[in-house]
């Protein structure tokens, strides 16, 4: 072979390899980015696609058969490659903005809730922008894909590296497929695979879509037997709150820069007659779904699996909710950020339902949730616990919190005169303002969310000393930890669980039972968020007696 034809052989090679690798490049991209953490931006890591690979090997036999690709075939393939980009960016996104792997189709039900909640402080010019660049950018990235697999179907129409095509094909198949997990890592220069992610989700479908009805897919209940007599008919209020997390005592940052709110709301419980004892749960939710709790510590069943709740929501499987209005209680769903209709209440067959429109309030809307706790909890205790308990039945509430929601802004300011906050002029237009202004990120949210936990501490601090019966058990449970970008990476799916009320005797058998007098849980776990439900029920049953009297008021299930 002459110099010149090794010249133009070897300028052919090179062109060739950098067309191949180039395109190979830009479609690698594609499956195998990573979150850049905490938040929605993305990071190119030196990792190779296995799904590619074998998909170039699939492109190869089919150049080599057909003789080419169309231009109409590069089209819907640079569509798939698009697809499989946007199901990556979900798959390494969601864990790190919410701290769990997202569910297409039960998640996707409340996609317009979460952009709402996201775009509340966004102005529609900001919003409209962000679209067209959002659309330009799937466009740019379409074009580049076509591009990309024409350019292979080029390179791949050439015969003569082929055959080294396949062999490296074939071994990276061979490096992939025989990993195990107690033997050398052969995946190492792989990214984790998206076929997985496609397969979970696919195979999701039918369970939602056509789900089974036996009552033996959910797990046992609890026996809802006993009675409450231990309470004495006192009113019992279970507070949800919002992302209250363990990493707010776990993570010494938090914990330090939460230590003197916390000491003020313990002076608070001891000024109040009041002592506290708190536990630690695993909650069935990490970082948002915060009905999952709910569901999971109101029935005892394990509510981890989306499924499952929906399944439970159509069963009869028993609650406390109904345990409480079978002995004497007026059992009410005080919701204040529940927005519209709410169909699966009638599962739990609440006395009332008090919606963000049935509470009451008439003051100025804090951002998306418009209600401030403060303001709320004012609301509850006029219209539902002001009344001495000799005048009326005991009260069973649950009340879902709001103002720890993220992105843990606006936040409204706590009043002093905790009962002035139910007026509709408790907040002065400069405080409103002030709040609003407050600027909202969805990336730097610790400082938020230390003010919010700050603020929860006040109100219910402010309330406990003020104005709650004498006769009240709060029980304070977190619903989940808060998301990613505020718990950290690797966090627990641990929650804190207070009881404060002024009965020693009640107290101890909480202690008895695992939990530790003081805000402070202890290190360990009492176990999963639905084993709070039988401890309840043991805790508040007295079997050798007779509950007491109660004063009974009429059942009116729903709002109100």
């Amino acid at each position: 072979m002459t110099a010149p034809t090794l010249r133009r052989s070897a300028w052919r090679w090179a062109g060739w390899l950098l067309r191949f690798a180039a395109a190979l490049f830009l479609l690698n991209l594609l499956f195998t980015f990573e979150n850049l953490w905490p938040g929605l931006g993305v990071l190119s890591v030196p990792r190779l696609s296995f799904e590619l690979c074998l998909a170039v090997l699939a492109l190869m036999g089919w150049v080599a058969w057909r003789g080419g690709l169309s231009t109409r075939a590069a089209s819907a393939l640079a569509v798939v490659a698009l697809l499989g980009g946007a199901l990556r960016y979900v798959e390494v996104t969601a864990p790190a903005v919410f701290g769990r792997p997202l569910n297409l189709y039960w998640d996707g039900r409340h996609t317009v809730d979460v952009l709402q909640l996201a775009l509340q402080s966004v102005a529609w010019w900001q919003v409209a922008a962000t679209l067209v660049l959002v659309l330009l950018c799937l466009y740019a990235v379409h074009r580049l894909a076509r591009l990309a697999v024409a350019t292979l179907a080029e390179c791949l129409a050439w015969r003569a590296p082929r055959p080294a095509l396949l062999l490296a094909g074939l071994a990276l198949t061979l490096s992939f497929v025989s990993y195990r997990p107690a033997g050398p890592d052969t995946r190492w220069f792989f990214s984790l695979p998206l076929s997985p992610a496609l397969a979970r989700q696919v195979a999701l479908l039918p369970a939602a879509l056509w789900p089974a009805t036996s009552d033996a897919v959910l797990s046992p209940s609890p026996a809802f037997s006993g009675n409450l007599t231990r309470l004495q008919g006192a009113d019992v209020l279970l507070l949800f709150a919002e992302s209250y997390g363990m990493t707010s005592f776990d993570d010494p940052a938090k914990a330090s820069a939460l230590q003197a709110a916390r000491e003020q709301f313990a002076q608070a419980i001891r000024a109040s007659g009041r002592s506290v004892v708190s536990a630690r749960v695993g909650s069935p939710t990490f970082g948002g779904a915060s009905w999952l709790a709910h569901a999971g510590l109101l029935s005892g069943v394990d509510t981890r699996d989306p499924h499952h709740n929906d399944l439970l929501l159509r069963s009869e499987r028993p609650t406390l909710v109904g345990h409480f209005a079978r002995h004497g209680y007026r059992t009410v769903g005080w919701m204040p950020g529940l927005q519209r209709p709410w169909p699966e209440g009638s599962f739990y067959g609440f006395d009332r339902i008090a919606d963000v429109s049935g509470i009451g309030y008439a003051g100025p809307a804090f951002g998306y949730w418009r209600v401030p706790d403060q303001a709320a909890m004012a609301l509850l205790h006029a219209q539902e616990l002001e009344r001495p308990l000799a005048e009326r039945a005991p009260r069973f509430i649950v009340f879902p919190t709001l103002n720890t929601h993220a992105p843990f802004r606006p936040l409204p300011p706590y009043l002093a005169g905790g009962s002035r906050a139910a007026q509709a002029d408790a907040y002065t237009p400069g405080q409103h303002a002030a709040a609003l202004a407050a600027e909202v990120s969805w990336s730097q949210v610790a400082t938020p969310y230390l003010d919010s936990l700050r603020y929860q501490f006040a109100w219910l601090g402010g309330y406990l000393s003020q104005r709650a019966p004498s006769k009240l058990v709060l029980i304070v449970v977190g619903d989940h930890q808060p998301f990613a970008a505020v718990s950290g990476p690797n966090a627990s799916w641990d929650v804190p669980v207070h009881v404060i009320c002024d009965d020693p005797a009640l107290l101890q058998r909480f202690i008895e039972r695992g939990f530790t007098p003081g805000l402070q849980p202890p290190a360990a776990s009492l176990g999963p968020m639905r084993g709070l439900t039988p401890l309840l029920l043991e805790v508040f049953d007295d079997p050798g007696a007779v509950g007491p009297q109660v004063r009974s008021e009429p059942h009116r299930p729903g709002p109100g």
